[in-house]
């Protein structure tokens, strides 16, 4: 979503969503702006205060390390760290193209005061470097009242709705298929839509299509998922523990060791294996492209050992007693 023509972007090739980060010193603001696809925090460290609506005023919520929030589309929102000054959230955006940022008028206006411009393709003009001023048909058109009055309101009580807190993470043990195997197994929070759990309990607590699924997995040291793969890509973000990411199977492995604060994409339709290498959990953020449910596809060896333990998969991929499951 970025605007300026000069950022980096670390990784261009194309996941169904974009990932950033935002890093701002205590008191620093985001100002007032709206997306038309889905916007996820992450808040990985201090504490970051929220508010939305016209003029911003429709309300508040403050995050701390551990919780996610989901913002919904077509409203505009801001945010302030009102933490300490290395407080650090990640931000998730849905689509490929999320069609930029829109900002609320009385930024635009502000921002030509100081010679900044917003051209139609929305990208920044520094006047005051030097750059020309693009003619007034170039450049983005501001809502008008008539626009920003016609959005949605929400209030605090819904927008609390859409936080995940740390503490309100709900922990499967019985999440995979290979967490019967020895040495084998983890645990998975589902927070946004569907993801890679083969728990059919698991539920997220929000619903609506973001273009992407977010979970939480936590894997304790010696223990390893897979090897399995899925069809879609998926982002690992390292919060806790380390982590040795595995593609490819046998004679063809190759391996990476992700630590806290790493940021791993993993291909889709390739053999992997996410193992706990240090000497703590690893807990990461896993997010997965697409709105459907990942199908796993396990190695034949760990479906012959869960099945030897009356482990198996019913029609819609959930775990379930092998033997009360149809025979293939």
């Amino acid at each position: 979503m970025t605007q300026s023509a000069d950022q980096v972007v670390n990784l261009a090739e194309p996941h169904g969503f974009a990932l950033g980060v935002a890093a701002m010193p205590h008191g620093v603001t985001n100002n007032l702006h709206m997306h038309y696809t889905a916007e996820v925090f992450m808040i990985y460290r201090g504490e970051w205060t929220f508010r939305w609506g016209p003029d911003g005023k429709d309300g508040e919520v403050v995050g701390r390390a551990g919780d996610t929030l989901s913002i919904p589309t077509w409203i505009f929102r801001g945010f302030t760290n009102t933490g300490p000054d290395d407080s650090w959230i990640f931000t998730l955006l849905g689509q490929d193209e999320s069609g930029g940022v829109v900002w609320h008028p009385s930024i635009l206006e502000n921002a030509a005061r100081h010679g900044l411009f917003l051209t139609r393709d929305n990208m920044m003009v520094d006047t005051a470097s030097g750059a020309t001023k693009p003619a007034d048909k170039d450049l983005i058109t501001p809502l008008t009242e008539a626009d920003i009055a016609a959005m949605r309101p929400y209030t605090p009580e819904q927008m609390r709705a859409r936080m995940v807190a740390a503490d309100e993470l709900v922990w499967s043990h019985a999440a995979t298929l290979d967490h019967v195997v020895p040495g084998h197994g983890c645990e998975i929070a589902p927070v946004i839509g569907n993801g890679m759990s083969e728990d059919r309990n698991a539920d997220a607590k929000i619903r609506n299509p973001h273009g992407f699924g977010l979970e939480y997995m936590r894997i304790e040291p010696g223990q390893q998922v897979g090897p399995f793969r899925i069809s879609q890509k998926q982002v690992l973000i390292i919060r806790e523990g380390s982590l040795e990411v595995v593609l490819g199977q046998q004679d063809a492995e190759t391996s990476a060791r992700a630590e806290p604060w790493s940021t791993y994409s993993v291909p889709g339709d390739c053999w992997r294996a996410y193992r706990s290498v240090g000497d703590k959990p690893v807990l990461m953020s896993v997010t997965t492209t697409g709105d459907a449910r990942a199908i796993i596809e396990w190695e034949p060896a760990l479906v012959a050992y869960a099945f030897s333990m009356n482990l198996g998969r019913d029609p819609n991929g959930y775990l379930a007693p092998a033997n009360l499951l149809p025979e293939n």
